[in-house]
């Protein structure tokens, strides 16, 4: 799509970090630059701020990569290309039906309404809760990893949705400074939140975690 678009060698396109390689990979393939840009730290996509700031005269693009089922703010990422004269891509996630995404979002509001000590995802117009990412906050030391297996020896399921961020991989490492980034990369952990989750499982989900919160520092 890109170089279909005529974005080549010499380029710049603008990317997160926060996420999979594969959208920096696919700049790569095309001979352009990858540049990295923090995130919003509520939505975790790209923040138009941060694309703004990153823009050189080399900028060809920015591709906006919707995350976790939130959609980034297009709005004014579109705005952002229109002033610099940007393509402006999006990557999206798979649709799921609606009776499943009705069903994800009423097990997130039941999240939402009984965890304590974590800070639960804003719920946001439009969310489909892809993954239901919570925030583990930190007490000096990586609180996020001992209560990813605390929980999951209670028997929950649980998961790092982004380990490495894309800038410290070796191939595209950088030294730009992405505090949101980093931040949500030690701090996130995706809870359960599938379609076919009991109330019984719900409940489990809860309790493991809320048992652990004179662990962790206030989320608020």
């Amino acid at each position: 799509m890109l170089r279909a678009a005529g974005v080549g060698p010499g380029d710049e396109v603008v990317v997160p970090a926060f996420g999979n390689a594969e959208v920096a990979e696919a700049v790569a393939l095309a001979g352009a630059l990858p540049v990295f840009a923090d995130i919003d730290p509520v939505t975790y996509c790209l923040d138009p701020s941060a694309v703004e700031a990153a823009i050189t005269p080399r900028t060809a693009a920015l591709v906006a990569v919707h995350r976790f089922g939130r959609p980034a703010d297009v709005t004014r990422l579109h705005g952002v290309g229109q002033r610099h004269g940007l393509l402006v891509l999006e990557q999206g996630e798979s649709e799921a039906p609606y009776d499943e995404v009705a069903q994800r979002r009423e097990r997130a509001a039941y999240l939402d309404a009984r965890l304590r000590g974590v800070r639960t995802p804003d719920s946001g117009e439009g969310h489909t809760y892809q993954q239901y990412v919570v925030r583990v906050p930190g007490n000096g030391r990586p609180d996020r990893d001992a209560f990813a297996r605390a929980v999951r020896a209670r028997g929950v399921e649980c998961r790092v949705p982004v380990k490495t961020p894309v800038h410290r991989l070796p191939e595209f490492r950088s030294c730009v400074a992405l505090p949101e980034t980093e931040r949500a990369a030690d701090e996130t952990l995706s809870l359960p939140v599938d379609a076919t989750l009991t109330r019984r499982d719900m409940q489990r989900i809860v309790a493991a975690c809320n048992v652990l919160g004179g662990l962790l520092q206030p989320a608020f």
